[in-house]
């Protein structure tokens, strides 16, 4: 795992349990053959995922509240 992709994706999404499944489930849709919304050299799914997170090209909608 890219630790500065990482640190950038944190500023935009700050709870980390949050970011994990983000971040996870957006890693297993490029395992499955989604596009890629970023340029990079990386291979790493997880990687990409959390650099996409980084750039603001993926965002999350939290469930409402009961």
């Amino acid at each position: 795992m890219n630790d500065r992709y990482l640190e950038r994706a944190k500023e935009r999404i700050e709870n980390p349990k949050v970011l994990a499944v983000v971040a996870s489930k957006r890693a297993r849709q490029l395992a499955r053959g989604a596009k890629r919304m970023v340029k990079t050299a990386d291979k790493e799914f997880l990687d990409i995922a959390l650099l996409e997170i980084a750039e603001g090209l993926l965002n999350y909608k939290a469930p409402k509240k009961k």
